[in-house]
């Protein structure tokens, strides 16, 4: 098999004057130490995890290979500055970082008729993308390690549910309406829980606060993936996840430039994974469910992960669209 040829690397613009962005990222790396992968890095570094298991030979950001060999198709994995700052000459399969909206360059394929198909990472997006960019939009998910994330069935419980706060936007109004309500009901029926935000821990630290856990309490307004609940899954722990549904929520976007429902908070997910909820209410209602099918036994999220979302699994779908563009 010819080598996948992939290029990724963090957007670092210049901020105040040409070149600044040397100094400033060694600054922050003074200040903040080593950056935690965001979830688009994590596509990358995942993705490479899995062409290695697959012994599937690759490049990584060889731009001089790039160049010297313009006929050979690349996969720009990031955001689209690597395609507007190094104007490649090769065709290329564009994501899954891609832009949050189309409308930052609805004519892509215009200006950049090298980009064969771009990668979004879950279906909503595929939808919400298909408008302006056609059948020239798919769907791809990178996958989890399932190794990584073991099943932490074995291990002694402390806790009945770990609550993964993912809640971006209007977090005081969504505190009184949702957050502090659920400790309240927890507290009401004497079910313990402690608490992990999302950007504030390392993975160590979130498979340290599983493995204590029963359950998790998913709350994100919406997931184009969703990297860290399917780490969660995979180690076999159920999740009851908020899902509302609804508009996508961006204050960037919405309600003024997009309105674009409906979306999800976990975009792939079937039964055996726990169960979703829309409001509080919804909660209180569904939660001794959930509590009965947790004690039975009834969810198999690992299960689910490994018939649909490991490294194998995933990275073989990538090359295999890779390939198909050839």
């Amino acid at each position: 098999m010819s080598h996948i040829n992939l290029f990724y690397s963090e957007p670092d613009p210049d901020r105040w004057i040409k070149f600044d962005r040397y100094p400033r990222r060694w600054i922050r790396r003074i200040l903040r130490g080593k950056p935690k992968p965001g979830g688009v890095m994590m596509v990358a570094l995942e993705l490479i995890k899995g062409l290695e298991l697959l012994n599937i030979p690759y490049r990584f950001n060889d731009y001089k290979y790039a160049k010297q060999h313009p006929e050979e198709l690349i996969g720009v994995i990031g955001k689209p500055h690597l395609i507007f700052e190094r104007r490649f000459k090769n065709p290329i399969l564009f994501g899954a970082g891609v832009f949050s909206h189309p409308i930052e360059c609805p004519d892509l394929f215009q200006k950049y008729p090298n980009v064969k198909k771009i990668l979004v990472p879950g279906e909503w997006m595929k939808e919400m993308c298909e408008p302006y960019y056609g059948n020239q939009v798919k769907s791809w998910a990178v996958g989890i390690d399932s190794n990584l994330w073991e099943s932490t069935n074995n291990k002694p419980k402390e806790y009945d549910f770990l609550i993964y706060d993912k809640v971006r936007w209007n977090y005081e109004s969504l505190k009184d309406e949702l957050i502090n309500p659920i400790y309240k009901i927890l507290k009401e029926k004497n079910l313990s829980y402690h608490i992990i935000k999302y950007g504030n821990y390392i993975p160590s630290q979130l498979r340290d606060m599983i493995e204590m856990s029963k359950a998790v309490i998913f709350l994100c307004e919406h997931e184009t993936q969703g990297i860290a609940y399917q780490q969660i899954l995979s180690t076999d722990t159920p999740i009851f996840a908020w899902d509302r549904g609804g508009f996508w929520q961006d204050p960037y976007y919405y309600p003024e430039k997009v309105k674009f429902q409906p979306v999800s908070s976990v975009p792939y997910w079937d039964n055996r994974c726990g169960l979703k909820f829309r409001d509080i209410n919804q909660f209180n209602e569904l939660l001794p469910q959930f509590l009965d099918q947790l004690q039975n036994h009834n969810f198999e999220p690992r299960q689910y992960i490994l018939e649909n979302l490991t490294l194998k699994i995933c990275t073989q779908q990538y090359v295999d669209i890779y390939q198909s563009l050839l």
